[in-house]
């Protein structure tokens, strides 16, 4: 794992968080829910994730700015740093009892992301990584997958909800591109998994439109420090303003693009 002070201030707060989640999830029967949008929902839990990840890390650094899923963005008297932070992706899953959710907390200084985690309560595992120091599952190095066959790769996606069905039909026609070439497509509806998942070499490859900076900043810095590629889904560098993701290897990123343009 990685031991900076700033790597432990992360896993503090997530871990406080977590444990506020995996109570939640226990009783997710019970909990109040609100409808925040269709197909999108908030929960209590949410908030109170949110809440605490907000109080640990404006303790720790104080100054830092946040752009949260909640809260939206909380302006910092330090402009270089600011923490996106997403404090349960997969709601849905959560509410319908799936593990499959997580805490995501990506740092970016001066414009880029250099510290990144994503966190699963339900099954404590945890990805972490920091610029130039390697990407981490639980306590073992990670790499992205050697597969240089889309043929032979399992793709990642997310199928956009019905608050973004205006980009329905951009999915559909990508989609029925990929599965010509894929050995196999997978949608967890949880990016931030979806993306340290492709780190650790579990996918080969994902893609996806329609995100926010808080479900990307932490996976996209995975992704790179396993030694994997990402860009926009058009293949440009403004994922965090665009929305959207394409990763994999070099191979497989290549691959993946280069299907998403045809679409």
């Amino acid at each position: 794992m990685i031991n900076s002070a700033l790597m432990n201030v992360m896993t503090a707060a997530a871990f406080k968080a977590g444990r506020g989640l995996k109570r939640d999830f226990g009783e997710v029967e019970n909990l109040q829910v609100s409808v925040k949008g269709p197909g999108d929902f908030v929960t209590i839990a949410d908030k109170k994730s949110e809440k605490t990840l907000f109080d640990e890390l404006s303790k720790a650094r104080p100054g830092y700015g946040f752009i949260l899923e909640e809260g939206g963005v909380v302006e910092g008297s330090d402009k270089s740093h600011v923490w996106h932070i997403d404090p349960l992706d997969g709601t849905t899953n959560f509410l319908h009892g799936l593990p499959i959710f997580a805490i995501s907390i990506g740092l970016e200084r001066d414009g880029q992301i250099v510290a990144g985690l994503v966190y699963n309560p339900a099954t404590d595992d945890i990805f972490v990584a920091e610029k130039g120091q390697g990407a981490y599952y639980n306590n073992r190095r990670i790499r992205v997958s050697a597969r240089r066959d889309m043929a032979e790769g399992l793709i990642a996606t997310g199928i956009p909800p019905l608050a973004n069905a205006k980009i329905h039909p951009t999915f559909k026609a990508e989609l029925a591109c990929v599965m010509t070439r894929a050995g196999g497509v997978r949608r967890l509806g949880a990016a931030a998994i979806d993306l340290a998942f492709v780190a650790a070499g579990r996918f080969d490859g994902y893609w996806e439109r329609g995100l926010k900076s808080w479900d990307m900043a932490a996976g996209l810095l995975l992704i790179r420090e396993a030694g994997g590629y990402v860009s926009d889904a058009d293949g440009g560098q403004a994922m965090l303003t665009t929305g959207g993701v394409c990763a994999g290897n070099e191979f497989i990123h290549r691959q993946l693009l280069d299907l998403l343009k045809k679409a």
